[in-house]
């Protein structure tokens, strides 16, 4: 698997240096990344170079080769990942700091009994007096965690915490791991409606399936707070965002459209189930899995073989989870090829581009990040109970309608993509009738 490897190096401040070590990682075809100058000076200057490497293998030997380098010090050298890892990535902060006498009698003794005799008698004021309203609970029992499987919920934390990483950032929402650790589904269930009431919303996340369709039908039933297993729904919504840009390039209409589906698990299902709400001409769908077979034809998808599927597909997307699947000799001219498996896709969309499809891309591309955080504000704004398959295509419609140039969707770094999904998704829970102005909360 690729791995981002950052080298720390002292390199004489004399002309040409720089290129000489450029040199060797590009003999040790390694992927220049990052470049950061922490010490300029008149000996010698201090550079953090960051290389895209095949293995640890790989990063090992360029490491040997730049302690070669003569003149070249390696102070020492690093998986990225785990230096942005260490010490974990969340923390918890208040919003105002507590600085003298009188401040700390308003945020506690004698000041918050008052704010809690008000929440007491009238339950809805917690929207506007406490955090509950903009704090969502990221839920998971690490069944079914990115590429990896089943790792249980501990070693899921990291994905959690950079979930919650991207809340703050992009949506300005608090957002708080809680790792279940159980893989019974009434357990699971119990456990989220338990800690519920400290949330005003629920995001599942890395749910193996079926439980996580039972877990979430149960969750929206029993709680009247927005609730989402991003797997399924966020994910779902970036590609169907994806599908309308491939759509628009093609001068065509999404329902004179037949969209293919590979792999009918949560995402699979979500995406093949939204992309027909948004009314394609037509979608077929193949899984081996004859348990998913049913769930996918209650949603009016047609179930299919693989060959059938790129015969008749204008648009494929696979969610399988086998890298390599797809091979070059199936992809027909013109295609669309949407493979979402991370880490390593069904096909390299540059192999799928040089077999002729029209349009390609991986996991990285259409990523669910530039969902989730801005379809769960916008239905924390709205005061929302649910989030419906109308404020889902929302947010669709908001992605694709923002994307611009050869891009299948924008940049996840742009706050003003976030801002739009939001928007898009409060304005269609008024419209369906689902926002409660008094539980929209205050701060956000």
């Amino acid at each position: 698997m690729p791995l981002d490897v950052t080298y720390k190096l002292q390199v004489p401040h004399k002309p040409g240096q720089l290129q000489k070590v450029a040199a060797v990682i590009a003999d040790h075809k390694g992927l220049i990344g990052d470049i950061v100058t922490i010490h300029l000076g008149r000996e010698l200057t201090d550079r953090e170079i960051t290389v895209e490497v095949r293995d640890p293998q790989h990063g090992a030997e360029l490491a040997a080769s730049l302690s070669g380098l003569e003149g070249v010090r390696l102070v020492w050298h690093h998986d990225r990942a785990f230096l942005r890892h260490e010490g974990g990535k969340l923390r918890t902060e208040a919003v105002t700091p507590v600085r003298t006498p009188q401040e700390m009698r308003d945020v506690y003794t004698p000041g918050v009994a008052r704010v809690c005799s008000a929440i007491a008698e009238n339950p809805q004021l917690a929207a506007k007096f406490t955090s509950i309203g903009r704090t969502v609970a990221i839920c998971t029992n690490g069944s079914r965690v990115l590429g990896l499987g089943d790792i249980g919920p501990v070693a899921s934390m990291p994905v959690m915490e950079g979930k919650a990483v991207f809340y703050s950032q992009f949506a300005g929402i608090s957002a708080v791991p809680v790792l279940v650790d159980t893989k019974d589904v009434d357990e699971f269930v119990e456990t989220v409606v338990r800690i519920a009431p400290s949330f005003g919303g629920i995001h599942l996340e890395d749910i193996s399936a079926p439980e996580c369709f039972e877990i979430e039908r149960r969750l929206i039933e029993r709680l009247g707070v927005p609730v989402m297993h991003d797997d399924v729904h966020g994910t779902a919504v970036v590609s169907v965002a994806a599908v309308l840009t491939v759509c628009r390039a093609l001068g065509r209409d999404l329902g004179e459209v037949t969209v293919g589906q590979l792999g009918l698990g949560a995402a699979g299902y979500g995406i093949a189930a939204l992309v027909a709400e948004a009314g394609a001409a037509a979608v077929v769908a193949f899984d081996p899995n004859e348990d998913s077979h049913g769930r996918a034809r209650e949603a009016g998808i047609e179930v299919t073989t693989m060959d059938d599927v790129f015969a008749r597909a204008d648009i494929v997307v696979a969610t399988t989870g086998r890298p390599g699947l797809i091979t070059p000799s199936m992809v027909r001219p013109g295609q669309a090829i949407l493979a979402l498996t991370n880490p390593i896709a069904e096909i390299d969309p540059d192999a799928a581009l040089a077999a002729g499809a029209g349009f390609a891309a991986d996991g990285r591309s259409v990523n669910n990040v530039i969902g989730y955080p801005g379809i769960f504000r916008g239905a924390l704004l709205a005061g929302a109970d649910r989030i419906t398959s109308g404020m889902k295509l929302a947010a669709a419609r908001a992605i694709s309608e923002l994307t611009e140039g050869d891009d299948l969707v924008p940049d996840a770094l742009e706050a003003a993509v976030h801002t739009r999904v939001a928007e898009a998704v409060h304005a269609a829970a008024l419209e369906e009738g689902h926002a409660r102005p008094d539980q929209a909360p205050s701060g956000l």
